[in-house]
């Protein structure tokens, strides 16, 4: 029983002198590790800074610069290990790493997938900064790229994290990537109305609004849609030179409708209400109504 007290404090004093010899590398590797971080942040920043003077591309630099930050860290955290004699620990973390990669690659597949999602988005995407996009139904602004997902801003004011792999597999509906976006709605003339007449000044109208905007590729028109109870259907259509697709383009639209409604009036054109049909059923011969002049002067 001696023996193995002996034994014990024998090998605890051992560790101890042991680990006193190596507390001014442990220290050392500290600071390495401190100052690393504080280097991988300078690093990151001198990066995001001088590719920006190249690329006019917020989301890859931005995702870049994170990469590289992170690439510096765990370099400086394998050399830490070295100097603080604990090679063997950054040789068997790198080893471990390599062997359980294909365990690892199962058990985290997903995230695994939206990191080289990110990579490949970091390149090759089908949107920008700001630009108005539509995946799958979700529908806003793209505010910013990170290593597992993108972030999406609606107009109601969430936000949204999608996966990457989603927009790697999914459609996406960019609304402002050239600037240029369609609008149209309905007005309805009478049948009595000449519609050519009424297509000529509301052309006329829609060309002279303010950030309406056409040229070869982009035609503004109008068309009759449908021959309704009441109203021949006139269709309008036109294009608008916009990044500002929710606020901008609406705006635009309100001075459109506005100004056709006021060159419809100007020119003798009616937009007549709808129709509404009464209809007597059984022995109903009269419908109950009756009308009251009430002289506006009298109380």
């Amino acid at each position: 029983m001696v023996e193995s007290l002996q034994l014990i404090e024998e090998s605890v004093k051992a560790y101890w002198v042991t680990f006193l010899g190596r507390v001014p590398k442990i220290i050392l590797a500290i600071l390495m590790i401190v100052i690393g971080f504080l280097l991988a942040n300078v690093i990151s920043r001198f990066f995001k800074k001088t590719i920006l003077l190249r690329a006019q591309d917020p989301l890859m630099i931005n995702f870049l610069s994170k990469t590289v930050k992170l690439g510096v860290i765990i370099l400086v955290i394998m050399m830490a290990l070295k100097v603080a004699g604990l090679g063997g620990i950054a040789t068997g973390l790198l080893t471990a790493a390599g062997a359980s990669a294909v365990i690892i690659g199962f058990a985290f597949k997903d995230v695994g997938e939206n990191f080289i999602s990110g990579i490949i988005l970091s390149f090759n995407r089908p949107f920008d900064v700001d630009d108005t996009v539509m995946v799958d139904n979700i529908f806003g602004k793209i505010k910013s790229l990170e290593f597992r997902y993108t972030k999406l801003k609606t107009f109601d004011g969430r936000d949204v994290y999608i996966p990457n792999s989603d927009i790697i597999k999914k459609a996406v509906y960019n609304y402002t990537e050239d600037g240029f976006f369609r609008l149209d709605f309905m007005v309805g003339i009478d049948y009595d109305d000449d519609i050519e007449t009424a297509k000529t000044v509301i052309m006329n109208t829609v060309r002279n609004t303010e950030g309406v905007f056409e040229d070869e590729e982009h035609e503004c028109f109008v068309v009759v849609e449908s021959l309704g109870v009441s109203s021949v259907n006139l269709k309008i259509l036109f294009w608008t030179k916009t990044k500002e697709y929710r606020k901008r383009a609406l705006e635009v639209k309100s001075s459109v409708i506005k100004n056709v409604k006021q060159v419809i009036i100007e020119n003798g054109l009616n937009m007549p209400a709808d129709i509404t049909e009464i209809k007597l059923y059984g022995s109903q011969t009269s419908i109950p109504v009756s009308v009251e002049y009430k002289n506006p002067e009298k109380k």
